[in-house]
């Protein structure tokens, strides 16, 4: 669901020709041209869908009355909207409350996201019917849940037609970011950041080895593209036109094995189970915290949830999701950031495992999601998203790493947890003195020689007010929940 803030103070999208996405006031409407409609229409209709809007794996919609949209058509760039397209009609779409995107996805939750494109495809095969375009920025996360959201991507068939139209655009988008962030450690962010439509098989091609070149699903999807792609489509201006089949039954055959062959595509891409990474083993190893520190800080971040019983909670520097998952349990929607995307995809495996509503993202604070897009504006920046969303915010064991690391002002990282929380903030103060901070300093101490526990508190008390506070026995480490100033 991607939106361009320029229609009139409106977030709104404009790239399909169908229909255009508003955001107005909370509500995500559809404005409609006839085209649109019968997507809709196949869409509503579709059983397939149907199945998966009841699993919640695909958005809710419904058709405004004429009432309702002579009331959306009052606001004056909606009425801008629907006139430019000559639309037909406003469909409403049920909200996805925290919007993310595929350059946030650890490889765990772009594969998923695949699986369901493809699902829907091979569903929509015996009823007729099709996917125009395959992009994962027509899924979001609800929680560790992919939800198809691009209700005008159903198309009907014509009887006969053997081909997908969006097979090179699953591959592109799909199976080479995952096939090359599995092989040469490419992170998927380095690839959607910069390239929205994914990888071409060209750009691929130049980084295989030369038995790669002939190896698995390269050959397929990447050498051949690459050797036959140019003198095919000089020779042959008819290539994408559609070509019909007289055997129906045939076609449908075909289309279904080309899926299949997809799924086979996808399966062997997808992250290697048992990956490690810098902080893969952190929480389990060498973490600073004997066995009755840890508890300590759980009980301290329990009781914490607990007296504040916040609805949704941003936790920063999440690793395994650990803490992520105490907050799940307590009833609150979660959003948990790491920047090492085999933690992140951790998270999300644990999330799914135990049923939890945690939605885990590759996101550095120190550096999060820009606004990408025409004009900045088709997918926001993680801040916009963020700001004033949550009301806790959890920093646990994350602020030396802002401080020392990334060289953010301690009154920076306090000010950035003030626009993020409307409430609580539960945050870890690490001592200069604490070990790890001194193995992230390395002889540079005198740089943050002013940092006393004391110095935290008169700078974290320009926005909040302590409510709680305790000392990690044994440690140098300080607990706080924190409430936000007015």
């Amino acid at each position: 669901m991607q939106l361009d803030s320029g229609v009139g103070g409106l977030q709104a999208s404009f790239r399909d020709p169908g229909g255009c996405v508003i955001n107005h006031k909370g509500r995500i409407l559809r404005v409609l041209a006839a085209s649109g409609l019968d997507d809709l229409t196949n869409y509503l209709e579709s059983a397939t869908l149907s199945h998966e809007r009841a699993a919640g794996r695909a958005i809710p919609a419904r058709l405004l009355g004429p009432g309702e949209v002579s009331e959306c058509r009052a606001e004056a760039g909606i009425a801008r909207v629907f006139d430019a397209l000559g639309a037909v009609g406003i469909a409403e779409h049920e909200p996805v409350q925290f919007p993310n995107y595929p350059h946030e996805w650890p490889a765990e939750m772009l594969l998923e996201a695949g699986r369901l494109t493809l699902t829907l495809a091979e569903g929509l095969v015996d009823e007729g019917l099709g996917l125009k375009d395959a992009t994962p920025l027509n899924v979001l996360y609800r929680g560790p849940k992919p939800v198809f959201v691009d209700a005008l991507s159903v198309e009907r068939r014509e009887p006969g037609d053997a081909r997908w139209l969006a097979y090179a655009q699953f591959v592109r988008t799909f199976i080479l970011p995952l096939a090359v962030n599995r092989d040469y450690g490419i992170p998927l962010d380095q690839i959607f950041l910069a390239r929205r439509d994914g990888l071409e098989p060209e750009d691929v091609y130049r980084l295989l080895s030369p038995w790669r070149r002939l190896s698995g699903s390269y050959f397929g999807l990447v050498t051949m593209p690459r050797l036959l792609g140019d003198r095919r489509r000089a020779r042959d201006p008819e290539l994408y036109k559609r070509k019909l089949d007289a055997n129906v039954e045939k076609a449908s055959y075909v289309m279904h094995g080309v899926l299949r062959g997809l799924r086979r595509a996808l399966d062997r891409v997808g992250p290697r189970e048992g990956s490690d990474s810098t902080w893969s083993g952190y929480m389990t190893g060498n973490n600073n915290y004997t066995p009755a520190q840890f508890e300590f800080k759980e009980k301290f971040v329990g009781e914490s949830l607990r007296a504040a019983a916040p609805s949704r909670v941003l936790d920063v520097g999440c690793n395994n999701g650990h803490f992520s998952a105490i907050a799940a349990r307590n009833g609150a929607e979660v959003v948990a950031l790491d920047y090492d995307p085999v933690v992140v995809g951790g998270v999300w495996r644990m999330a799914v495992a135990q049923g939890l509503n945690i939605l885990p993202l590759v996101v550095n604070l120190a550096r999060p999601s820009p606004a990408l897009g025409w004009r900045n504006g088709e997918c926001r920046s993680f801040l916009s998203r963020a700001a004033g969303y949550f009301d806790m915010v959890t920093m646990l064991a994350v602020i030396h790493h802002m401080i020392v690391s990334e060289r953010v002002p301690l009154a920076g990282v306090l000010e950035q947890a003030a626009e993020l929380t409307s409430k609580h903030l539960v945050i870890e103060y690490v001592d200069p003195k604490d070990s790890m901070f001194r193995r992230l300093v390395r002889g540079r101490e005198a740089l943050h020689e002013g940092l006393t526990e004391e110095a935290f508190e008169r700078a974290a008390g320009e926005r909040f007010l302590v409510e709680e506070k305790a000392r990690i026995p044994g440690g140098e480490r300080t607990m706080y929940r924190l409430r936000r100033r007015g």
